[in-house]
């Protein structure tokens, strides 16, 4: 017998991370909370008032764009929205996750139950149905200039008339037989309610939020293993203690952990009044990569909750908005791509140091005494590729000029290519902490080093996937069974339990699915 799924309501308010990650894994059920459906039916009375006193409606009973002045008449309305959500379905190439498309209807049904777009109950009944079935439309990634996801919105629109494609049970299929096999049928798009469904920024928001929420467990693991590479090293643990004095509150706050976590090996000091920056500044550059990403966070979860529509219902009328550009999103996600780039660095740094036989009279390439090969001396260049490879997409990109529909749109910020470069430098960053784990424990079994704790748990990893290195041979294999174990949830998982950042982890809602839940059930840190 299939288990019953839990329900979450949505109200209008902003969602939390733990709630996207349970919509998006379809966990539970969304529904509208009375006291938001009240806010809607109130806004389209507004609006339907305002069409039938003959005032034009952008998007409801006027074209779009530079087809804005272009009037229609009643008899043509159902024609003309049926029309406009079908003609925005010109998304291409990969799909997003089922995952980000599931939160994107979350938050487009949230952001409505502010009572600020005018669409009508029926479609937030329609988005809802499709979540309660599991028909979840195939959003293709390539579409959207972040001036309103029309081309990403637009594939999840027209999937409600009837037409595209959807997954259902695990397949990929026509709309109209997912539709069929899950027994529901096709909406009809009133008047505001095809706008209302293409001109928000909820996929990107969805995807920001999937993506940081990556990120900073990628930035977790990449901390773990500069702790395990300074240990290696025997850098001086002194910065660490300075930091959470002298250091901002994020930065005392990685100093507090890197101490934390160091004391449960016996830890080797070989520094000579100073160690180099990559060591001595852990808790610096991990302090402001993880105040951007709560920064960044705090912003995203702030947009699940606000009409980004146009137009919008306002104190009573219908109001030409510029709520759709999302700038103050993508400009936080742009310095986070930029701190990355700072995190990729501290890592490679720590890579070079490893390899080049200066510290704790560590051979050359980390070859043991006495053996013949070349050691790790190019993979070390793979850490440098993998670096230039983070920073190269660090360039912001969100000033770029662009104008079309004949001048009416002249303003974007690119937030879904921003986003693409974030995950991106997301999946080289899960390589470079692979490399320097690899690194590390070659070292320490040079030097005879017992690291315990997270270190240990690091060690365990690499030396499951990857022998102690005495004769050159292949490694791109075991590089990546080490990235992709390091990576994985059930890690994650393993590690914050065992060494926790709880105001951190606990707000990105980071580890396995069974810990988020689990987590939701404990009072958890406010940051």
């Amino acid at each position: 017998m299939e288990r019953q799924k839990a329900g979450i309501e949505l109200t209008g308010q902003p969602l939390g991370f733990s709630d996207l990650v349970r919509i998006g894994a379809g966990v539970v059920i969304p529904s509208a909370s009375e006291s938001g459906l009240v806010r809607v039916r109130a806004a389209r009375e507004v609006l339907e008032s305002t069409i039938e006193s003959g005032m034009p409606v952008y998007g409801s009973t006027t074209g779009v764009g530079a087809m804005k002045d272009v009037e229609w008449s009643p008899e043509d309305l159902d024609t003309f929205n049926l029309g406009l959500v079908r003609a925005h379905h010109f998304g291409t190439g990969a799909p997003f996750s089922l995952s980000v498309v599931r939160n994107a209807m979350a938050i487009r049904v949230n952001t409505a139950l502010t009572g600020r777009v005018g669409c009508s109950p029926e479609l937030i009944d329609a988005y809802l149905q499709l979540l309660h079935a599991d028909v979840i439309p195939v959003v293709r990634r390539t579409g959207s200039i972040g001036c309103a996801d029309i081309g990403l919105m637009g594939q999840i629109g027209a999937v409600l008339t009837g037409v595209g494609e959807a997954v259902y049970h695990g397949r990929r299929m026509q709309a109209a037989d997912a539709f069929a096999a899950a027994g529901i049928k096709p909406v009809r798009m009133l008047p505001r309610d095809s706008l209302a469904s293409l001109s928000v920024n909820a996929v990107s928001f969805a995807a920001a939020a999937e993506t940081t929420r990556n990120a900073a467990s990628s930035i977790r693991v990449l901390l773990a293993t500069g702790m395990m590479a300074a240990g290696a090293l025997g850098a001086s643990r002194d910065p660490w203690h300075a930091v959470r004095h002298v250091g901002t509150a994020r930065e005392a706050l990685i100093g507090a952990w890197l101490c934390k976590a160091s004391d449960e090996w016996p830890w080797p000091v070989a520094t000579h009044v100073q160690d180099p920056l990559s060591l001595r500044m852990i808790g610096q550059v991990f302090g402001a990569v993880i105040e951007n990403l709560l920064a960044a966070g705090h912003k995203i979860l702030a947009a699940t909750g606000r009409s980004d529509d146009n137009p919008v219902i306002v104190d009573g009328r219908v109001m030409t908005s510029g709520g759709s550009l999302p700038l103050d999103v993508t400009i936080l996600l742009e310095a986070a791509v930029i701190c990355m780039a700072h995190a990729a660095r501290n890592a490679f740094n720590r890579c070079v140091l490893l390899g080049n036989g200066q510290r704790r009279g560590l051979p050359v390439n980390l070859v043991p005494e006495g053996k013949i090969a070349t050691g790790f001396g190019p993979i070390i260049k793979l850490a440098g590729e993998i670096f230039s490879r983070v920073l190269s997409m660090s360039n912001p990109v969100s000033a770029q000029s662009l104008v079309v529909a004949a001048g009416m749109e002249d303003e974007a910020a690119f937030l879904p290519l921003v986003i693409e470069r974030f995950e991106r430098q997301m999946r080289a960053l899960k390589r470079l902490a692979a490399l320097e784990a690899l690194l590390s424990a070659q070292a320490i079994d040079i030097l005879g080093d017992t690291p315990e704790g997270v270190a240990r748990m690091l060690y365990d990893v690499v030396r499951k996937h990857a022998d102690f290195y005495v004769v050159d041979r292949p490694l791109s294999a075991e590089v990546e069974a080490i990235e992709e174990e390091l990576a994985s949830e059930a890690f994650v998982s393993e590690m914050i339990a065992h060494a926790p950042i709880l105001a951190y982890d606990d707000f990105f809602a980071l580890g396995s699915l069974e810990r988020v839940e689990e987590r939701l059930y404990h009072d958890t840190v406010a940051i």
